[in-house]
C-alpha cells in the first residue's frame, strides 16, 4: 500500500512512497530529490547506507532512518481504527494573511479608532530597523490594497504616512538615528526585492548611535553577533558580495562551532524578561524574522488552521494547552506535561546505551494496548510502569508528539521551520531558528526544549547506542514536522527534498539548542527604547493632569517622601541591592570594571543568618528591575558597572527566579 492511498490526510513534509520498511532511498525515485537547496547531486541507483559516516555529517546516503520511522509511523497509524479529523490548513488571500500577520506583529492599532492606540503603535515603530520597517510598510501597503479594493470604508493610512510621522522638518527620524532608506509605494519593487531599498550600512538599533554593519560585524564566521539585526546583516552581505553570501551553504555537511561572543551587559535568555516585555520582543522577532526572509527572497506565510473539534481530556490526542490545564490540577505550576516528563525518566531510568533507542520501534499491538491503558489509568496512579519495555516508551514518546491536534513547531510556523533550510547560509538558517523559537507559545517552547535536551543525552551515549546526531535527527524529522493535516493541493514533486531538509532542521535545532534560546541583544535594545519612549509619554501625560488639577505641589512633596535610597542615599558609582529573601535585605555595592552579577550574589551568600532560610547559589539571581526594562534576570557574567552605565535608573534586587 502506498503512503498516499493509505491516508486520507496531507502531510505538510514528505511521505516516502515505498511499498516496504526496507526499501532504500536509491529507488525509482530517487532520482527526483537533491539534499539541498543549492547541492543538487543525486543519490545513485542502488545505494547503500553506511553507519560509519561522520557523526554530525548529513551525507546524501543516510535517508534510510527518515524512511524506515516513516513506516513505522504508518504501520501504527494503519492499526488505529480510530479515525482521526484532519486538520484542515485554511489558504486565506494574501491581504488576510497580512491583516493576520500586523495583528500578531501588534500593529493591528494602525487601522483602529483609537487614537491613543494609534501613538503607541507609533512609539514602536519608532525603533524599528530599516530592514524591519520595509518589512511593515510591504504588508501594509499589502493590506491597503486589499481593503480598497473590497471597498471597506477603514481609516487606513497611506503607507508612504506610516514612518513619515515619526520624522521632523529635517527628515531625521526622531530618536536621534539616521533617516530610514525605507522606499515608499512608488518604488515598492525595490522594497520588494531587497536588493535597492538600502542604500547604506547605518541604521537605527533603538539607540541614539547608529552603527556600522562593515565594523560591527563579528571576526569569525563562526562568531553569531546578536548586536545588530540579523535582516541588516544579511543585507549589508548581500550588498558587499553576492558571492559570500552562499559561504559554509549547503555544499558543506559539517557544523560549524557557533559561538556566541561575550556581550559585558549580559546574555539574555528566554524566561529572563517579564510578561511585558516579552510581548514586545514577540512582536519585535515577528517582523524580524519577515524581514530576513524578505532579505533573502524566501517566502514567509503564516500557517492558519481551522478549529476542529478535539478531545477534552486523556492524554494522547489532547491539545497542549488543556494538557497543561488538567496536568496543573495534579501538580500545581507544571510547564511539561507530566505523561512526557514521564515517558522521558522511563526510557532513560534503564539506560540511554541501549543500541538502536529511539529507532527500534515496540511491538505496535503492544504500544496500542499501553496508550489505552495509560489513558484510563495514568493520573488515578494505578499504571504499572514495570510493564513499559524501553523502545515502547520511545514509541509512545513519538506517538504523543504525532498525535498533539496541532504540531509541536504548530501550525502558523510549521512551514517558516521547514523553510529555514532553504536559506543561503548556516549562519542565517541559525538566525532564522533562533526567531522562530522565540515565535513558538510557551507550551510549545517549554516542551520542545525538554525534548531538545533529552536527545542530546541520547547523542551523548552514541557510542554504545549507535545514535549519531544525523541518525536522531532523521528518526525524529518525522515525527515533528508530518502533521494529520489536509489541504487542496499536495507537494508530491518536493517530498524528497522537503525529507532531507525537515531532517537538517531537526539536526541544527538539536546541535544548536543552547543558542536558539537566546534573546538577540538588539531585539532587547528595541525594547529598552520602547519602554523609554513610553514613559517619555507617561511623564508628559502626567504632568498635564497635574496641572489640570492643579495638584503639582502636593504631588512633588509626595514624591519626595517617596524616593528610594537609590535615588537618595546612592553616591556615584555605587548602587544598592535589595535582597528581602535573604539574612543581609540591602547593601550598597561599589562598581568597579570587574565585578560581576554573580560576584554580588556571592557577597550577599557569604553573610550568614540562623533566622533565614539558607539559599544556594543556583537558587537566587540578580535582577534588574525598572529603568528601560521590565524586568531582567542576569546571568552571572553580568560586568555591572557596564550595565549600570546602559540602564542607571534601575532597581537591583537579588530573588529566586520564578518557575
Amino acid at each position: 500500500m502506498s503512503w498516499r492511498s493509505g491516508s486520507r490526510a496531507v502531510v505538510l513534509t514528505a511521505y516516502h512512497p515505498s511499498s516496504g520498511a526496507g526499501d532504500a532511498p536509491g529507488g525509482r525515485r530517487s532520482g527526483q530529490y537533491t539534499m539541498n537547496h543549492d547541492h543538487s547531486k543525486k543519490i545513485p541507483d542502488g545505494a547503500s547506507f553506511d553507519r560509519s559516516g561522520s557523526q554530525d555529517s548529513l551525507d546524501e546516503l543516510s535517508m534510510d532512518d527518515y524512511w524506515k520511522e516513516l513506516e513505522n509511523i504508518h504501520e501504527t497509524r494503519g492499526n488505529n481504527h480510530e479515525e482521526r479529523v484532519a486538520l484542515v490548513v485554511k489558504e486565506p488571500d494574501e491581504g488576510e494573511l497580512e491583516e493576520e500577520w500586523l495583528k500578531e506583529a501588534g500593529l493591528s492599532n494602525l487601522f483602529g479608532e483609537s487614537s491613543g492606540d494609534s501613538l503607541e503603535s507609533m512609539v514602536f515603530l519608532s525603533t524599528l530597523t530599516r530592514t524591519q520597517k520595509a518589512a511593515v510598510e510591504k504588508r501594509v501597503e499589502t493590506v491597503t490594497q486589499t481593503m480598497r479594493k473590497r471597498n471597506k470604508q477603514h481609516q487606513i493610512p497611506d503607507v508612504r504616512d506610516i514612518f513619515r510621522l515619526q520624522n521632523d522638518s529635517k527628515g531625521k527620524v526622531c530618536d536621534g538615528s539616521e533617516p530610514s532608506a525605507v522606499r515608499t509605494s512608488e518604488n515598492k519593487n525595490e522594497t520588494h526585492d531587497g536588493t535597492k531599498v538600502f542604500s547604506g550600512p547605518n541604521f537605527s538599533l533603538g539607540t541614539d548611535e547608529p552603527k556600522s554593519l562593515l565594523e560591527d560585524m563579528p571576526s569569525s564566521d563562526t562568531d553569531i553577533n546578536l548586536e545588530i539585526s540579523f535582516a541588516e546583516q544579511a543585507a549589508n552581505l548581500k550588498d558587499s558580495s553576492v558571492g559570500k553570501m552562499y559561504k559554509g551553504g549547503g555544499g558543506d555537511t559539517l557544523l560549524p562551532n557557533f559561538r556566541l561572543p561575550k556581550d559585558k551587559t549580559g546574555t539574555t535568555k528566554i524566561g529572563d524578561l517579564a510578561p511585558q516585555d516579552m510581548k514586545k520582543v514577540y512582536s519585535l522577532a515577528l517582523i524580524e524574522l519577515t524581514a530576513l526572509y524578505d532579505i533573502l527572497g524566501t517566502e514567509f506565510k503564516q500557517q492558519k488552521a481551522v478549529k476542529i473539534k478535539t478531545k477534552d481530556s486523556g492524554l494522547f490526542g489532547v491539545p497542549l494547552s488543556l494538557l497543561l490545564e488538567q496536568d496543573q490540577k495534579k501538580v500545581p505550576g507544571t510547564k511539561i506535561p507530566l505523561i512526557f516528563q514521564k515517558l522521558i525518566a522511563q526510557i532513560e531510568e534503564t539506560t540511554l546505551e541501549t543500541e538502536g533507542l529511539l529507532r527500534i520501534p515496540g511491538v505496535a499491538t503492544r504500544v496500542k494496548g499501553l496508550c489505552q491503558e495509560l489513558e484510563a489509568k495514568f493520573y488515578e496512579g494505578t499504571f504499572n510502569w514495570e510493564n513499559v519495555k524501553q523502545h515502547d516508551a520511545a514509541s509512545l514518546l513519538k506517538l504523543f508528539i504525532r498525535e498533539l491536534p496541532q504540531p509541536l513547531l504548530t501550525v502558523e510556523y510549521l512551514k517558516a521551520f521547514q523553510d529555514v533550510q532553504n536559506l543561503p547560509t548556516r549562519k542565517q538558517q541559525l538566525q532564522a531558528l533562533n526567531l522562530l523559537v522565540i515565535l513558538l507559545p510557551e507550551a510549545n517552547r517549554d516542551t520542545l526544549k525538554v525534548l531538545l535536551e533529552f536527545l542530546q543525552r541520547v547523542i551523548d551515549h552514541r557510542d554504545k547506542n549507535k545514535m549519531t546526531l544525523k541518525n536522531v535527527a532523521m528518526v525524529m524529522a518525522p515525527n515533528l514536522f508530518t502533521f494529520h493535516g489536509f489541504g487542496s493541493k499536495t507537494i508530491e514533486q518536493r517530498e524528497f527534498v522537503m525529507a532531507a531538509g525537515t531532517a537538517n532542521v531537526m539536526r541544527f535545532m538539536i546541535q544548536y539548542q543552547k543558542l536558539l534560546w537566546t534573546i538577540p541583544k538588539f531585539i532587547v535594545n528595541q525594547v529598552r527604547k520602547q519602554n523609554t519612549e513610553s514613559q517619555k509619554k507617561e511623564k508628559k501625560d502626567k504632568a498635564m493632569k497635574k496641572l489640570l488639577k492643579k495638584m503639582a505641589y502636593d504631588r512633588e512633596k509626595h514624591e519626595k517622601q517617596e524616593k528610594t535610597p537609590n535615588d537618595t542615599d546612592v553616591p556615584q558609582g555605587v548602587i544598592r541591592v535589595q535582597a528581602p529573601h535573604l539574612s543581609k535585605v540591602s547593601m550598597a555595592i561599589q562598581l568597579t570594571e570587574e565585578l560581576k552579577a554573580g560576584d554580588i550574589v556571592a557577597r550577599f551568600l557569604s553573610q550568614k543568618s540562623g533566622n533565614v532560610q539558607t539559599l544556594k547559589k543556583e537558587e537566587v539571581f540578580l535582577y534588574e528591575i525598572g529603568g528601560n526594562i521590565g524586568e531582567r534576570c542576569l546571568d552571572d557574567d553580568t560586568y555591572m558597572k557596564d550595565l549600570y552605565q546602559l540602564n542607571p535608573n534601575a532597581e537591583w534586587v537579588i530573588k529566586p527566579k520564578q518557575s
